[in-house]
């Protein structure tokens, strides 16, 4: 992609140009800034999304880090945990209601009607990105994933431990963990994968067909070895 548009497309209007090139790829958020968007408008966008690809889209959100960018649009840095919770508490009744109605500190609205609902039940995976302080708590909280951010990849296995204890005491099943750009080596995915790891994500550089199409054929191998 030229570098004049790779800032400036929305990222569900790509997203949806992707869907509507394949068949089986899944499409996902990495994350989507929840606390700088509108509910009820991301809502709308996320099961039109899921709707279009016939179910194949993966919802990661985030907090954020950059407060000049969130003062821009209107929300107050040291809040956004507390928003982005809210938020996403109401999405999920906008995708799982008729007649949605949400009350919260931060958002506000009164039995609204909004199609079409997300084709995955009872929404899209909410995919927790972080690795916080207080980001496990969050995650069995609201979230269905969680996908770390520059952890420490050689502790990925007590992290996900952690997070199943609370998971467990929380009365929920074991939770899935998606790696974004982890190593790759082979040894490497497969003692990712016998901690628990459900799902890793490789980062495709930014280049020309001359770049990009050997690392996917790199990536492609690496998936028929561990798919």
């Amino acid at each position: 992609m030229p570098a004049e548009y790779r800032h400036i497309m929305d990222p569900f209007v790509s997203l949806a140009a992707a869907a509507t090139r394949t068949t089986h790829l899944l499409v996902g958020t990495g994350v989507c800034l929840i606390a700088e968007r509108d509910p009820i408008t991301l809502a709308k966008q996320v099961a039109s999304l899921d709707h279009l690809s016939g179910g194949r889209v993966l919802f990661g959100i985030g907090g954020g880090w950059n407060r000049e960018e969130m003062e821009n649009h209107g929300t107050d840095f040291r809040l956004r945990w507390k928003i982005l919770r809210e938020r996403i508490e109401a999405m999920k009744k906008i995708w799982m209601e008729d007649e949605a109605t949400y009350h919260g500190d931060f958002v506000n609205f009164e039995a609204i009607w909004s199609w079409p609902k997300p084709v995955q039940k009872p929404h899209p995976p909410i995919i927790v990105g972080g690795s916080g302080p207080r980001t496990l708590q969050r995650v069995v909280r609201y979230g269905d994933e969680w996908m770390p951010s520059f952890p420490d990849w050689n502790a990925i296995g007590d992290k996900i431990r952690e997070l199943n204890d609370m998971a467990a005491a929380a009365n929920r099943c074991p939770i899935s963990v998606s790696l974004f750009d982890p190593p790759s080596e082979p040894a490497q995915l497969e003692q990712y994968r016998k901690w628990g790891v459900s799902r890793v994500v490789f980062r495709v550089p930014a280049a020309g067909p001359e770049v990009v199409c050997p690392k996917l054929d790199e990536l492609a191998e690496l998936s028929r070895e561990f798919g």
